[in-house]
């Protein structure tokens, strides 16, 4: 699988990616969580990280990965593309490169929470509410191990 680095020209169509997978995996998030994160991801969430991506063979993106430091802070595959092996070569991806060793994660996406401990990462602490003061809680993961 192929990873590149997004250019701000691929923002709409990750932002596509976003919506398509918290519509698929986050079914605590409403409408109008949606609406009022979209913003808020595009102009500031995405300049503000590394991101990189892997496309199918017709150029689209199925999944991408947002870094900053040694943190994944975003990482998000196309629903139909779940299950391929795309997050965990974003993953693997993030841990080879950048060296990420945390995580934080919606306790609410008990597949997201275990993808992460499947991939070496425990839950050090929780918070009840996101980075926005949403009641949404959030885990905060470390790697368990250093990547080779």
């Amino acid at each position: 699988m192929i990873i590149e680095n997004v250019l701000p020209e691929d923002y709409a169509e990750l932002l596509n990616v976003w919506e398509n997978s918290v519509r698929a995996t986050h079914n605590f998030i409403s409408d109008a969580d949606i609406t009022f994160f979209k913003p808020i991801i595009i102009t500031q969430a995405f300049p503000a990280v590394t991101l990189a991506c892997t496309r199918d063979e017709r150029e689209n993106i199925l999944g991408f990965v947002g870094i900053d430091k040694q943190k994944v802070e975003m990482l998000f595959v196309l629903d139909q593309a779940r299950g391929t092996g795309v997050g965990k070569a974003l993953l693997q991806y993030a841990l080879t490169l950048y060296k990420v060793n945390s995580v934080d994660v919606n306790e609410q996406n008990p597949q997201a929470v275990g993808f992460y401990q499947h991939m070496g990462f425990n839950i050090v602490s929780r918070s009840d509410t996101d980075g926005m003061g949403k009641p949404f809680p959030i885990l905060h993961m470390k790697l368990s191990f250093p990547v080779p």
